[in-house]
């Protein structure tokens, strides 16, 4: 059985809008990430998240020149350029970056069924779709990369969330940007079994 990871970078003030937020991902996180994103099964992502991350990496991970990119940057677009993709979109009636489409109806189905196949785990992230694979008490693990910035505005963190979630920390890591990466497993802490 294979869990389910939401991992997102946020601001102090729980923003997760990486636009004129203060959110500048270095060289450490970016292979942070690619090694979260090479350690996963597959990714499931909303139609914004994969177009998002499809136009910037894509054309990367090809070789296409972009005046924005370090060489650094260069390995994490091949990790997601290469990783199996979900995507979960109405609109949408092809896509084709090593990614298959998941209908909305058929969310909690299709997201229930991956998880039950063997394996290690499932990665999310985005804004609107982790929140309702929250509300669908699906996401087993939680990963916030929290940045030193105050945005002040913009999308926060599971935001419309109709209920508390209770958390465990299992464990964090400091970066030298000083962004804290925090992990937490779904659920409140167990009592010690004797």
């Amino acid at each position: 059985m294979r869990s389910l990871l939401y991992s997102i970078n946020v601001t102090l003030d729980g923003c997760v809008d990486h636009a004129g937020s203060g959110v500048i991902p270095d060289q450490e996180l970016h292979e942070r990430s690619a090694e979260t994103i090479a350690a996963a099964d597959a990714l499931i992502f909303g139609r914004i998240t994969y177009q998002m991350m499809e136009e910037a990496w894509r054309p990367v991970a090809a070789g296409e020149p972009a005046d924005w990119v370090e060489d650094w940057m260069r390995p994490f677009a091949r990790t997601i350029d290469g990783a199996k993709k979900y995507v979960v979109t109405q609109t949408l009636d092809r896509v084709d970056w090593n990614a298959e489409i998941i209908r909305p109806a058929d969310l909690e189905a299709s997201v229930r069924k991956l998880k039950a196949q063997a394996g290690g785990r499932l990665h999310t992230g985005g804004v609107r779709l982790p929140l309702t694979l929250v509300q669908l008490g699906l996401v087993d693990e939680f990963e916030f990369v929290v940045h030193p910035a105050v945005a002040g505005r913009g999308p926060r963190l599971l935001d419309g969330l109709p209920a508390p979630v209770p958390l465990t920390l299992m464990g964090r890591t400091d970066y030298a940007s000083g962004a804290v990466a925090l992990r937490y497993a779904a659920g409140p802490p167990r009592a010690p079994t004797s």
